[in-house]
């Protein structure tokens, strides 16, 4: 007589049962992990969308600034051409009034009025 071996009779009726059993867990798992995948992307867009908001917000807010420190160049170029102006009429002023008292001077001492040294 031959030897024989004994075999379990679930592992004879079904011998692909074991991987169903094993695959329809590993589906149900890629099934939520594809869902937890698509809740970070869409979490992603959602941040990404937020980023280009602020950003958007930033750049309006550097134009408002970058306009305002054009008006403020110009107005400071006004006010140091008004400045020189300024200055220029003042030595005019003060160049003319030196003339009128060395003028007066001269006619002083012309007449022989002497003018006590205020020193």
């Amino acid at each position: 007589m031959a030897p024989t071996i004994a075999v379990s009779s679930t592992q004879t009726k079904h011998p692909h049962h074991r991987r169903e059993v094993s695959a329809v867990p590993e589906s149900e798992v890629l099934r939520r992990r594809n869902e937890e995948l698509e809740k970070e992307l869409k979490k992603i867009i959602e941040r990404e969308e937020k980023m280009r908001e602020e950003l958007q917000k930033t750049l309006e807010r550097l134009r408002v600034a970058e306009e305002a420190e054009e008006r403020l160049c110009s107005q400071l170029g006004e006010l140091e051409a008004e400045a020189v102006d300024q200055a220029r009429a003042y030595r005019t002023r003060v160049l003319h009034l030196m003339d009128q008292l060395s003028l007066a001077q001269k006619l002083l001492e012309s007449a022989s009025v002497s003018v006590p040294n205020s020193q």
